[in-house]
């Protein structure tokens, strides 16, 4: 590669920091160049390894990312330029280890406000190891058909209508990256298209000048014009007068310096650049345009004419023989992103998910469409946001009120229940707060708090057949139905369960109606005839006082099924008793317990003395 190439169409880069959009713009330009392969090899981000996935066209790829530059170099040494988003603050450490590392060449700062001091100390250090530094302070630069600097040249759109997806004849160089892309417009409109354009940035030391750029456009044969846009502040035009003056640039260069107007403004006026301001008349636009019209440069009467003269500029070189216009081809379309295409309403696509329950979207995240804020002042309290919820209701503050009963009530039955053992074991086997509930959870059923559930349909069952107490009781028992919610192991009609009194007392006082309450109490009272601790349990209180709080809040027969048969009443016992779970595996790990085996004696071994013999 000729040193007065920076980048060519296999040029390899690092892309430092995790600018993701600006990767992808970089691969859509390779792709919209007809390139074989990605330019962009690596993302260095310190903070994060791994690996990113990005288009190439309509193929996704995957791109790893390194936490440091040497070990991005390691994977990668084909690589040779970095373009590099880090913040002013690690700007300048991470370009100078860049700038020192052998096999970088060529660095791109984009960071603006990088201090002086520094970026003078990279300038040098870049002279000194023969490497190319542009910016601070840019947006880099572009070569047209090769390769993009970051965001360069802007939207896809733009980079088509200015022809970057192939090399024109002109080479161009500007200070200001907002006004390259305005050129790289000009340059399109007028001539054959850009070559290569650079923005070496505003501040008042970029790591490389107007003139090493004009000077690397003299030397390559491809550029057969150059056009630049200089400013007002400093001094680096007048490098461009003294190359012109001693022939070290010949070919036809079209420049103007911006900032004519700042005399008819007010004094010490400060321009956009940091380098932007003229502290003498010599370092004025007027005397700049004046020194390079008079080098031999083409310098328009105002910028009004600018794209006149290089267009005149361009015609006769074309004239001579001297440009040959860039053979045109179609780029190949990219595709437009599914998230941008969304937002341009260019695009719809059937949901794969659905949610009638909440919205995350805004600024405040809503239950049900009640924003969180309301819900904690109108105090909803845990029973309002599980009538949210689950009900897609606003339940009446009783229906809340029984909801956080029911959860107190069922949230705990001692550590000998199947749920709690299994929570404590798994607890005292060293495993973690989630493997321990779950072994709790995985034992609710039929046998154990799944009864809830069964209740609610058994005794519903009963009331929709319009089957008499003792008939239903028959009728389960032709049908070799256990009724679930009836019977306990330690109550009886003797020593009634005080947690089935309190539930029974509260509905009595504050639900509409309690039909299905009232018919399961006149079931057990038969079953408890036969034998007295076959009551109404807990389980069987939460499932038909559920079963009464939905037909009183308005939900239909049909409506009740749906939920039983998604066992919606065994939720409340899960619910509940997870707090229970919880406060097991907190109380073994406090107390430090170790890993749970068996008692021997607690296990009837009954071995045969010999295995079956099978002839």
């Amino acid at each position: 590669m000729a040193s007065y190439d920076l980048f060519h169409k296999g040029t390899k880069a690092f892309v430092y920091g995790n600018q993701l959009r600006a990767v992808q713009r970089m691969l859509d330009f390779d792709y919209m160049c007809r390139k074989d392969a990605p330019s962009v090899v690596g993302l260095i981000t310190p903070e994060q390894g791994g690996f990113e996935k990005f288009f190439w066209g309509t193929k996704e790829i995957v791109i790893h990312r390194f936490r440091k530059v040497q070990d991005a170099v390691k994977a990668h040494p084909e690589a040779d330029t970095v373009v590099n988003f880090a913040s002013e603050r690690s700007a300048y450490a991470c370009t100078k280890e860049m700038l020192e590392t052998e096999s970088i060449r060529v660095v791109a700062v984009i960071a603006e406000g990088v201090p002086e001091r520094n970026a003078r100390e990279l300038r040098l250090l870049a002279k000194q190891r023969g490497k190319w530094l542009i910016g601070p302070a840019t947006v880099g630069g572009i070569k047209a058909g090769c390769f993009r600097i970051g965001n360069t040249a802007g939207t896809l759109e733009n980079i088509r209508e200015c022809k970057l997806y192939r090399p024109g004849s002109v080479g161009f160089v500007a200070k200001s990256g907002g006004l390259s892309n305005e050129a790289y417009n000009i340059v399109a409109r007028n001539t054959d298209g850009i070559y290569e354009g650079i923005a070496i940035g505003g501040d008042a030391y970029p790591g490389s000048g107007l003139l090493d750029h004009l000077l690397r456009y003299e030397a390559d044969p491809n550029v057969k014009m150059m056009v630049c846009l200089g400013e007002l502040g400093g001094r680096e035009e007048y490098d461009i007068v003294e190359a012109l003056q001693q022939k070290k640039l010949t070919k036809p260069l079209v420049i103007w310096v911006t900032g004519t107007c700042a005399p008819m403004l007010a004094g010490g006026v400060q321009f956009g650049h940091a380098g932007a301001k003229a502290d003498s008349a010599s370092e004025g636009a007027q005397a700049k345009n004046a020194a390079l019209k008079k080098a031999g440069a083409v310098v328009p009467n105002s910028f009004d004419d600018y794209d006149q003269k290089i267009h005149e500029t361009y015609e006769e070189l074309k004239r001579k023989g001297v440009i040959k216009p860039a053979p045109e081809f179609d780029p190949p379309p990219i595709p437009m992103d599914y998230a941008d295409a969304l937002k341009r309403g260019l695009v719809r696509k059937p949901t794969n998910f659905m949610s009638t329950i909440c919205d995350e979207r805004g600024e405040v995240h809503n239950y049900c469409g009640v924003p969180m804020d309301e819900v904690i002042k109108q105090d909803y309290g845990i029973g309002g946001v599980i009538g949210l919820l689950w009900f897609k209701k606003k339940l009446p503050k009783y229906a809340c009120d029984f909801i956080e009963l029911v959860i107190q009530i069922i949230a705990d039955h001692g550590p000998a229940v199947s749920g709690a053992h299994n929570t404590i074991v798994t607890a005292r086997a060293g495993k973690g707060l989630i493997e321990s509930l779950i072994s709790g959870l995985v034992t609710i059923g039929p046998r154990f708090g799944g009864a809830v559930n069964g209740a609610a349909d058994h005794f519903r069952l009963g009331l929709n057949k319009k089957l008499g107490p003792r008939e239903f009781v028959e009728y389960m028992k032709q049908q070799n139905i256990n009724i679930q919610g009836i019977g306990h192991r330690l109550h009886s009609v003797d020593n009634p369960d005080a947690r089935v009194e309190i539930m029974i007392a509260f509905a009595r006082k504050h639900f509409p109606r309690t039909p299905v309450l009232d018919y399961a109490l006149s079931v057990a009272d038969v079953t408890s005839r036969k034998k007295n601790n076959l009551i109404l349990n807990v389980d069987g209180c939460i499932g038909v006082l559920f079963v009464d709080l939905l037909l009183a809040i308005g939900y239909s027969d049909q409506d009740i099924q749906k939920l039983t048969d998604m066992g919606f009443f065994n939720a409340v016992f899960l619910l509940g008793r997870s707090i229970g779970f919880m406060g097991h595996y907190f109380d073994q790990k406090r107390l430090n317990q170790g890993l749970f085996r068996h008692p021997l004696d607690d296990i009837l071994y009954d071995v045969p003395a010999a295995p079956e013999s099978v002839d």
